[in-house]
């Protein structure tokens, strides 16, 4: 009797510090304080508790860049996504560890996610096309963008509080 049992490889795309110096070079690094109902918010989001009490992101002419990490099936996914005003710009798989799904790295898939936006705090303006075997992937990336509209989203609002 043999047994087949597939092992999560680690791919890196890109390193985040690259993503971010291609994609927003000199931008500002600031920490997003998850205080109020913030974390609240988040949580019902993405569907899990959130960990932490912090997220770093860079900010740069309106521009936000969010390194975010997401558990597919059983191993995080870590993308880089730049929010512009409310309105994704760019997405990015910087590092794959799941034994599948890696084509959610593809820019076939992520184009689908330009310029899209945050309708309330839950859910995205279009349909996302989801990949064949990948499904757990694909819902990674879709609460990992959702989750990068609403950040950019909170810090609109306390920009706008101060």
């Amino acid at each position: 009797m043999t047994s087949q049992v597939a092992f999560a490889m680690e791919t890196v795309y890109q390193q985040p510090v690259e993503f971010l110096a291609e994609n927003l070079a000199g931008c500002q690094k600031q920490v997003l304080w998850l205080k109020g109902d913030t974390k609240a918010r988040i949580e019902k989001l993405v569907d899990h508790p959130y960990p932490g009490v912090r997220i770093r992101y860079c900010e740069k002419e309106g521009k936000t860049a969010w390194v975010l990490d997401e558990i597919g099936k059983t191993e995080p996914i870590t993308s880089g996504i730049i929010v512009d005003q409310g309105r994704v710009e760019q997405v990015r798989v910087l590092i794959f560890r799941e034994s599948r799904g890696s084509e959610v790295h593809r820019s076939a898939f992520t184009r689908q996610y330009q310029n899209a936006a945050l309708e309330g705090d839950q859910s995205l303006d279009r349909y996302i096309d989801g990949i064949t075997g990948a499904t757990m992937s694909v819902n990674a990336l879709n609460r990992q963008v959702k989750l990068a509209l609403l950040l950019d989203k909170v810090t609109r609002e306390r920009s706008n509080d101060d």
